[in-house]
């Protein structure tokens, strides 16, 4: 992007709200201390009074909102402001260099604290990969094997009972079990595999089976995905990830996966999901085949269907991780190795300007990314780390490097090097327990992410 020249952009006598005050009565002017003025927006008035740290942040921001191109500040004062991005203005911010970058971060955080205060969460979790048998043949994914494959896997129902029940007794409130599309799969096996679990932890939350499960299940069982979610709600099924979704273009779905599980087809079984009262949350898997104006899309539609079922627990941004591969692997100069770093910080910022008032939590993977650059999107729209999980299979299948658990006291620790207090919850995000303040400055070598700028990504 290129600056505009703040100068010709007020000669020609703009009527952007943003620079129009600057043109009122100077001591009117004197009374606002260069801050953005969002008369009728109560959070930001009531946080600039109340809050010394936002106020600071708020007069900072004008400052640079006044130095950078105009399109780029006029939407982001339009979210600060809590007014809908559309889909166009959110694919011009993902585009956001230097100046509009550090802006774009900034504000985001400015909208985190407006939605969701100074409070930042994680959930005790233990990921169960129940079978890593599946024939459909997504072209991203490692993890799957065929039934005669070395390292194959079918877990049995009471190996991922004894699995729920050792996360229980270390702590866990949830399960997060998911798994192939086995060929084996009866048209029971889903709600038996509850049953198990419910049967040997009775109060722990089962958050279960991917959008594709569903499709799949719901086929071998012949019923409609509203009746076969209905079954498992009344079996014990507590919430459903909203994984599978990729990015929600038909286009990109045809390179992924073969358009297998379509984009109508997952938007279908979400609804189904919340027209039965199951909560799930919603993904994007970003860095491959895809492109700035599909991710606005993407979260364009997530945004319709909250605003239609309010269904949806929280938003996460999954990069693509390539090592392992054969979407990669197989067209290395067509293929893109994941985001940059700079486009993970610009996925969460844009999801929480996007999403704002919708979907208000907005998840950073430290699967995916680390927990550095995960603690770092705290500073960047992010509200949410995400689990402990104690296990996981699927990213390390595709060659992530980070490890299979974060405990809760390192949760805690990197909320706190944040700058937020730590808060665990549930899955459906009720606050559980709060974590006190340490007594001194917590001493971090991790710099603010707007204030970390790589122009090549690399960092």
């Amino acid at each position: 992007m290129k600056n505009n020249n703040l100068i010709n952009a007020q000669e020609t006598q703009t009527h952007s709200a943003l620079f129009r005050y600057e043109q009122v009565d100077s001591q009117a002017q004197d009374v606002k201390e260069n801050i953005i003025p969002i008369s009728n927006d109560a959070r930001h008035q009531f946080l600039l009074a109340s809050n010394a740290s936002y106020a600071k942040q708020s007069k900072q921001l004008v400052a640079k909102l006044k130095k950078i191109d105009l399109r780029t500040a006029e939407i982001l004062y339009q979210a600060l402001k809590g007014q809908e991005i559309s889909v166009e203005q959110g694919t011009y911010l993902f585009e956001a260099e230097q100046g509009e970058y550090q802006a774009l971060l900034e504000t985001a955080d400015l909208v985190r604290q407006q939605r969701c205060g100074d409070d930042a969460s994680f959930v005790i979790t233990r990921n169960i990969n129940f079978t890593n048998v599946c024939y459909m043949g997504c072209r991203f994914c490692n993890f799957a094997k065929t039934k005669e494959q070395e390292g194959a896997e079918f877990l049995s129902f009471e190996e991922v009972a004894n699995r729920a029940e050792e996360a229980w007794n270390r702590g866990a409130t949830e399960v997060c079990i998911q798994g192939g599309l086995h060929p084996d799969i009866d048209k029971d096996y889903y709600k038996n595999l509850i049953v198990a679990v419910k049967t040997r932890v009775p109060d722990i939350h089962i958050h279960a089976f991917s959008p594709f499960e569903i499709w799949y299940g719901a086929k071998k069982a012949r019923m409609t995905p509203q009746a076969f979610l209905t079954e498992l709600k009344a079996a014990g099924l507590g919430s459903m990830p909203g994984t599978a979704a990729e990015i929600l273009d038909v286009e990109v779905r045809k390179q992924l996966t073969k358009n297998k599980l379509t984009t109508e087809d997952w938007v279908t079984i979400i609804k189904a999901a919340h027209e039965v009262g199951v909560k799930t949350t919603s993904t994007i898997m970003y860095g491959h085949v895809d492109q700035p104006h599909h991710w606005a899309a993407h979260l364009g539609l997530l945004r319709d269907i909250q605003k239609e079922t309010g269904g949806i627990t929280e938003f996460v941004p999954l990069g693509f991780i390539h090592y392992e591969t054969k979407l990669y692997n197989d067209n290395p100069d067509l293929v893109r190795p994941g985001p940059t770093r700079l486009e993970h910080f610009k996925m969460h910022a844009v999801a929480r300007l996007m999403l704002q008032g919708h979907i208000d939590n907005i998840q950073a993977s430290w699967v995916k990314m680390g927990p550095e650059t995960a603690t770092q999107m705290l500073q960047a729209g992010a509200n949410d780390l995400g689990g402990t999980l104690m296990n996981e299979s699927i990213s390390r299948a595709a060659g992530a490097k980070h490890g299979q658990e974060v405990v809760p006291e390192m949760m805690v620790d990197n909320i706190h090097k944040a700058g937020l207090n730590a808060t665990r919850r549930s899955t459906l995000y009720q606050t559980l327990e709060r974590y006190p303040s340490p007594e001194r400055a917590v001493k971090t070598d991790i710099p603010r992410a707007s204030e970390q700028i790589d122009l090549l990504g690399v960092l």
